[in-house]
């Protein structure tokens, strides 16, 4: 479900996600990522989990970001409704070099976990 339109107050909850770096940076994250957890955005960030969790209850608590369950896993992502207005703001960042490297750590971290994953199922050990 997108917004055709939305609410002054919803407005500003999304203006005022977008006044703190560090929601930024975890907004782009989950944005180019369609889904992250928690210790992977502390990792990239390098922020402690106090600091990543309360990001998060905010961006959530703010109707920006819901959440899914997998095992002892949730993971965090962008709402359908805000979706759109997101992605345009994110238009404007685009060339910022602390999210391009954000989503450098990324890349790397990610590329070397399935750098893992391949090398542990030729060993014969099945991971899943």
């Amino acid at each position: 479900m997108r917004l055709k339109n939305f609410s002054l107050l919803f407005g500003a909850q999304i203006f005022k996600a977008f006044s703190e770096e560090s929601r930024i940076r975890i907004l782009h994250l989950i944005y180019n990522n369609k889904e992250m957890c928690i210790s992977d955005l502390e990792h990239i960030l390098e922020f402690t989990q106090t600091k990543t969790s309360r990001h998060l209850l905010y961006l959530k608590n703010s109707g920006i970001l819901s959440t899914r369950k997998q095992d002892q896993w949730v993971f965090y992502y962008i709402k359908d409704e805000v979706f759109d207005i997101i992605s345009q703001m994110f238009q404007f960042l685009n060339k910022d070099q602390t999210l391009k490297k954000d989503l450098d750590i990324h890349n790397t971290m990610y590329s070397n976990r399935e750098l893992a994953v391949n090398k542990l199922e030729k060993k014969g050990w099945g991971v899943h």
